[in-house]
C-alpha cells in the first residue's frame, strides 16, 4: 500500500508510517525517561542538597509533575498555532521547544552555585518541556489506525505503544553506562548532562521523519480525520468520550512510573543496593515489556481489546501483592511489573479514539491523551514515594489500585454506551 504526491515525488508506504510512528514515540519517550530517571537519581542531589534526601526527592518529583499540567494547555494552544502556521509548523515549533528546554536543563547551574534559583529554573523549563510534548501531537497514530487491516487492528494499535518500553530501555541504558563508568563525583558534576544533550539529537531525527509524512498525501488524503476542532464545540459535544478516553488508560499509566521511577528512588533512599543493579533489572524488564506489548496486539485480535484490559487489571492487582519485594528481592516486582505493563500499555490508548466522531477525533484524542497522563502518571512517583516513606511499601498499592478502579469504571461505561448504541 502506498501513497504518493506527484508534485514532490514522495512515496510513502504503510511500512514507512509504522517505522516513523515507532521512531517518533521512541524519541519522545527517550527524552521523557531521561528526565524521569534524572528526577530520581540526580536532581535531589544537585538541586535540593540542603534538604533531607527523601524530602529533596519529593520536591524533585513535584517538579516532574509540572509538565503534565502543561500538556492539556498545549493541546488548546496548539490548535491556534496550527491554524496560523500549519500542522508541520506547529510540530516543528513544539519539538524545538522541547529540545531546547531539555538541553537547557542539562546546562543549568546547581543549587551550590545560584541557590534557590536553580530549582526555580528547573521548574520553569520543566513546564516548557510539557508545552513542547503536548504540542507535538501529530495525529499520525490515528492515520495508522485508519489504514490498518480490520482483522489486525490490535496489532497495529500496539505499534505506537512500543515507543514506551523501547524509549525507557535506551534512557536506562544510557544512565547505566554513565553511573557505571564514571565516579560519583564525575557523574553528578557533568556526566548526567550528556543524557540531556542526547535528547536534542534524537529529536532532530524524529522531526525530519515526521515532517516527511506530514507533507505527503498519506496525511493529506483525510483532512477530516486530522481536523482540529475548536474547544467550544469539542467539549460540549464530546466530553463523555474525552472523559472515557482519559480514564481508560489510568491503570497502565500509573503502573508506568511505579515500575520505572519508583524502584530507583526507593532503592537509592532506603536500601544499600547499587543503583546499577536496579537499572539492569529494569533493562531486562523493559526488554520483556517490548515483547508483552506485541503479545497484547495478538491477544486483542484473537479476543478483544477489552479482554486484554480486563486481564491487565487483574494482573496489576496481583502485582500489588509483590510490592514488598522491592526492598528484599526487587527482581520479582520489577520483572513481573514490566511484563504486566507491556500487556496493559499495549492496548490502553487504542480502544477509544474511533468512538470520537471523525471531525473531533484529532483534537479529542490529543486532549484525552494529555489528560490521561496528568491523571494517571503525573503524581505516581511523588505519591508512591510519600506513601512508602510514611506508611511502608504496602501503602503504594493504594495508588496502583486507584488506577485499576478507574480503568474498570471506564470499561463498564464503554460497555454501557455500546449497549445503548452510542459507540
Amino acid at each position: 500500500m502506498s501513497y504518493g504526491n506527484a508534485s514532490t515525488h514522495q512515496e510513502v508506504t504503510l511500512d514507512d508510517v509504522v517505522i516513523t510512528v515507532v521512531m517518533a514515540r521512541v524519541t519522545d519517550f527517550f527524552g521523557f525517561f531521561v528526565y524521569a530517571i534524572a528526577s530520581a537519581l540526580v536532581f535531589p542531589v544537585i538541586f535540593f542538597p540542603h534538604l533531607d534526601p527523601v524530602v529533596g526527592t519529593l520536591w524533585s518529583f513535584a517538579i516532574f509533575s509540572l509538565a503534565f499540567f502543561a500538556r492539556p494547555v498545549a493541546s488548546f494552544l496548539g490548535r491556534e498555532i496550527q491554524r496560523k502556521i500549519g500542522r508541520a509548523g506547529k510540530i516543528t515549533l513544539a519539538l524545538m521547544l522541547l529540545g531546547t528546554s531539555t538541553v537547557t536543563i542539562g546546562l543549568l547551574p546547581t543549587y551550590e552555585k545560584i541557590g534557590i534559583m536553580a530549582p526555580v529554573l528547573l521548574a520553569v523549563f520543566r513546564i516548557i518541556q510539557g508545552l513542547g510534548i503536548g504540542g507535538a501531537w501529530d495525529g499520525i497514530t490515528l492515520q495508522l489506525k485508519a489504514v490498518a487491516p480490520k482483522e489486525r487492528e490490535g496489532l497495529y494499535g500496539m505499534v505506537p505503544q512500543l515507543g514506551g518500553p523501547i524509549g525507557f530501555c535506551v534512557a536506562a541504558a544510557l544512565f547505566y553506562v554513565l553511573t557505571g563508568f564514571l565516579t560519583e563525583e564525575e557523574f553528578y558534576s557533568y556526566g548526567w548532562r550528556f543524557a540531556f544533550f542526547a535528547v536534542m539529537a534524537v529529536n532532530v531525527v524524529s522531526l525530519f521523519a515526521r515532517l516527511r509524512l506530514l507533507t505527503t498525501d498519506f496525511v493529506r488524503d483525510d483532512e477530516t480525520l486530522l481536523r482540529s476542532a475548536p474547544p467550544r464545540t469539542l467539549i460540549p459535544n464530546e466530553w463523555r468520550t474525552i472523559l472515557l478516553s482519559a480514564l481508560l488508560p489510568l491503570s497502565s499509566y500509573a503502573l508506568f512510573h511505579m515500575v520505572t521511577v519508583f524502584p530507583l528512588s526507593y532503592s537509592l533512599l532506603f536500601t544499600e543496593r547499587p543503583i546499577s543493579d536496579i537499572l539492569m533489572l529494569q533493562l531486562v524488564g523493559g526488554t520483556l515489556a517490548i515483547g508483552a506489548v506485541i503479545v497484547s496486539g495478538i491477544l486483542a485480535d484473537r479476543f478483544t481489546k477489552r479482554t486484554v484490559l480486563f486481564l491487565s487489571c487483574g494482573l496489576i492487582t496481583a502485582l500489588c501483592l509483590t510490592i514488598t519485594t522491592v526492598e528484599s528481592a526487587p527482581a520479582i516486582y520489577i520483572i513481573f511489573g514490566f511484563i504486566v505493563l507491556g500487556l496493559s500499555y499495549g492496548q490502553s490508548s487504542s480502544i477509544v479514539p474511533n468512538r470520537f466522531r471523525p471531525e473531533y477525533r484529532y483534537s479529542g484524542s490529543a486532549l484525552a491523551t494529555n489528560l490521561s497522563w496528568l491523571f494517571g502518571a503525573a503524581f505516581a512517583p511523588l505519591v508512591g514515594l510519600f506513601l512508602a516513606w510514611q506508611f511502608g511499601l504496602w501503602a503504594t498499592t493504594i495508588y496502583l489500585m486507584s488506577g485499576v478502579v478507574m480503568t474498570l469504571l471506564a470499561l463498564v461505561m464503554l460497555q454501557k454506551r455500546k449497549a445503548q448504541g452510542e459507540g
